[in-house]
């Protein structure tokens, strides 16, 4: 590291030095990926290391350490993220390495899970994630007492799970909404300072590719219900008084109360849903799906008054997708965040699953935000399936398998076996695996449950599911 004394270098891209929080927890190491004048002064636009893209932000130079500040690497002239590393500045992970897409690098080789496989028919567990063993049925205590379990491969929710058993860390995908792309020095700053949308100013968490005449602007401007993006408040007001539109296009296919959940086709609507993915884009730093919105369907939740239905998120999914998934890229808007509307996407999303006779699961990799919605709704969902249960006749625990657990909820077996190993559920006793529901873990479902005011009503649900490849062309 060089010190240098003040007046005898220049802040420039690339450049590490400690920046002051403004939430008072002090100085935070953080890299210069931007710089500009306002007014005569500059400001400089920081990543912090180890904090996500969405808190970077512009600085001045007043809360800058002058005095410990490391100037770049020759052999780094634009930042980029080493391949192998963990990526903790982004939800998105690292542009893949040919040969991990290949399979051929050494340490990446699928190693299997379970040395023998039993047959599904067993109605035990499923065979990939439990290593083979005489065993019993999956039954389930809540007695809340432990026993010894013996070694369970992990598989974690953000991996694919392969043919053979094995995982591999996920590379972006070269389908869907996820495709590799590399970071370059324009996506790596956000590019709107304020959004407008309705009631609500919202500040963008990631670059979005707005038209750049319309970046340079104090505020953007949108539409709540085509979701036009216009440079001011006049241009918004002379089109709200000609835009037709009072709720999203396309069929509502649900409704309760003042909720109401729209279809839209990526094909039929496509100013529509390009409009939605370059909003989206503003909240997702993995999402990288803006024009191509054919192939899509897109699920828009609204909160009607009397003055229209108001956005709230949405989700979209493939029309065909041989992953089975039913969730390609979900958001819910800040304003409406913790407010239970992100487990209530997520619900229908499944729910759509159910009707379709299928089991689902969003694609992967997740961002950490949605790695957390998900975890919490697939917990709340199996721990609510397990308290239900009742014991069979001739038992006195109740028996369920993983398969069961599945087909009544529609979650992938391979996100119900991460969750019960992501809460520690799945014990071995007496020659069996069993599922101990601990106290402490059913106070918390309960105390989760009672704020989750918000949930789907499948009888008001009012949908049929099309068969698209029998259809030609979208």
């Amino acid at each position: 590291m060089t010190v240098m004394a003040e007046g005898e270098f220049e802040l420039t891209e690339g450049c590490r030095l400690p920046v002051l929080l403004t939430n008072g927890e002090g100085w935070h190491w953080a890299e210069i990926l931007g710089k500009k004048e306002v007014n005569g002064k500059p400001l400089f636009y920081v990543h912090y290391d180890d904090f996500n893209k969405r808190l970077d932000e512009w600085v001045p130079e007043a809360r800058m350490d002058l005095s410990k500040m490391e100037h770049p690497r020759k052999e780094q002239k634009t930042p980029k993220k080493e391949i192998g590393k963990a990526c903790t500045s982004s939800s998105r992970p690292c542009s893949p390495d040919p040969s991990v897409l290949n399979g051929t690098s050494g340490s990446n080789k699928k190693a299997p899970i379970g040395s023998r496989k039993r047959k599904l028919d067993d109605d035990i567990v499923d065979p990939i994630s439990v290593p083979s063993t005489p065993s019993a049925s999956l039954g389930v205590d809540s007695s809340g007492s432990r026993s010894a379990t013996p070694s369970i491969p992990h598989i974690n929710s953000s991996q694919e799970l392969n043919a053979d058993g094995s995982t591999t860390p996920l590379a972006p995908r070269q389908t869907g909404s996820m495709v590799a792309h590399h970071d370059d020095a324009v996506t790596r700053m956000k590019n709107i300072e304020l959004i407008e949308l309705g009631q609500f100013r919202i500040k963008p968490w990631y670059f979005s590719p707005y038209p750049q005449e319309l970046t340079s602007t104090p505020n953007l401007y949108i539409c709540e219900y085509c979701l036009k993006y216009v440079k001011s408040h006049k241009c918004l007001e002379r089109h709200l008084s000609k835009c037709m539109l009072r709720h999203p296009p396309g069929n509502e296919i649900y409704r309760k109360a003042n909720i109401s959940i729209f279809e839209i086709d990526g094909r039929k609507n496509k100013i529509y849903a390009q409009n939605l993915c370059l909003l989206a884009k503003l909240f997702l730093d993995h999402k990288t799906l803006y024009y191509d919105t054919d192939p899509f369907l897109f699920y828009v939740c609204c909160e009607s008054d009397s003055k229209g239905y108001h956005i709230v998120g949405y989700f979209s999914k493939e029309k065909e997708s041989s992953e089975d998934y039913n969730v390609a890229c979900i958001l819910t808007l800040p304003p409406y965040q913790k407010k239970g509307f992100g487990k209530l996407l997520i619900e229908f999303s499944y729910e759509l699953s159910k009707v379709e006779g299928k089991t689902g699961s969003p694609e992967k990799p997740l961002s950490d935000l949605g790695l957390l919605s998900y975890r919490s709704y697939w917990s709340q969902t199996i721990t609510e399936i397990l308290l239900n249960l009742k014991p069979e006749e001739g038992n006195e625990k109740p028996v369920i398998t993983i398969n069961d657990i599945s087909e009544l909820t529609s979650i992938k077996k391979e996100d119900v076996i991460s969750t019960l190993q992501h809460l520690h559920l799945i014990n071995y006793y007496k020659g069996q695996y069993i599922i101990v529901l601990a106290k402490d873990l059913l106070a918390a479902h309960y105390k989760s449950m009672s704020k989750r005011k918000v949930r789907i009503d499948p009888k008001c649900l009012h949908w049929q599911p099309k068969d698209w490849s029998k259809r030609g062309k979208w």
